[in-house]
């Protein structure tokens, strides 16, 4: 199967100062189909979203011809830490999971997103992991009866100490041993953990379950084109691995595509769309 812009998912990173209304018009006039909701105030703040709102979210997509597939809390940002060694602060990260777990239940998302968290940097990284596992095992059973998958995503060593590239994530993929859990492939941490496409692949197959297509030098979140990254070898990897799943535009940059978002996702959507369409394709 070959890669398609409508594996592209319209996301409202970078839309945050901006009324979420704003996001779903670009989103629908762009073509998009499918939705990366970020979960984050004042658009959609995880623990102030009830049942019927998130209800009446799903029914102001639909209108648009849009549909949530992966609702990612904002975790990184926040005081949300699942592996905290300071109990209540893990405690209450696990309950925002699974609030998001419910609301994405509502919501018709088949993805939730994760991140492992981090523990102190002078403390043994064995007891952050095994906490991080534990909280991520929780989660994911959590879900499971709510009939949502969830995706752990990697992060770069300055955001976490514990899971920072493909063989970190399939080993707690593997401790967890959830069957609804998932990867996530972030082209910006793969390339700043020195890693390519085929290692994910190598190290997780077809556990890769979505997706964050964004450009970097290697670092930086960047619209396609701002960076250095190589988005035709990426997107010829991923047709050659047989990915068929969702792809986001996880822009944050320096902060100033906040100011005017769209014109940043247009540029990306082109470069894909250019690059999809290179030579020797079909």
């Amino acid at each position: 199967m070959t890669l398609s812009l409508q594996q592209i998912t319209a996301s409202n990173f970078a839309y945050q100062h901006l009324p979420f209304e704003r996001f779903l018009d670009d989103a629908a006039a762009l073509g998009r189909e499918r939705v990366e909701l970020w979960g984050v105030a004042p658009q959609f703040h995880i623990p102030q979203v009830s049942d019927a709102e998130a209800r009446a979210l799903r029914r102001r997509l639909g209108t648009r011809g849009l549909a949530v597939h992966c609702l990612t809390p904002e975790q990184v940002m926040y005081p949300v830490n699942i592996a905290s060694p300071v109990t209540w602060l893990r405690a209450a990260s696990v309950g925002v999971f699974r609030r998001a777990a419910e609301l994405g239940a509502e919501l018709g998302a088949e993805l939730l997103l994760v991140t492992p968290g981090r523990g102190f940097e002078d403390e043994p990284v064995e007891a952050a992991r095994r906490r991080a596992a534990d909280a991520i095992g929780e989660i994911a059973a959590y879900a499971a009866t709510l009939g949502v998958t969830c995706v752990l995503e990697p992060l770069q060593r300055v955001e976490s100490n514990l899971v920072n590239d493909s063989r970190a994530l399939a080993a707690m993929i593997d401790e967890v041993g959830a069957a609804n859990l998932g990867a996530v492939l972030d082209t910006v941490a793969m390339a700043v953990a020195g890693e390519t496409v085929d290692d994910y692949f190598d190290a997780l197959g077809d556990r890769v379950r979505h997706v964050h297509l964004i450009d970097g030098k290697p670092a930086g979140h960047l619209a396609w084109g701002d960076g250095e990254l190589p988005l035709a070898g990426y997107l010829a990897a991923l047709e050659r691995r047989g990915y068929t799943g969702s792809m986001t535009f996880e822009l944050f940059g320096d902060g100033t595509y906040a100011f005017d978002p769209r014109p940043a996702v247009e540029r990306c959507l082109a470069a894909v769309g250019d690059a999809l369409a290179g030579p020797g394709r079909p």
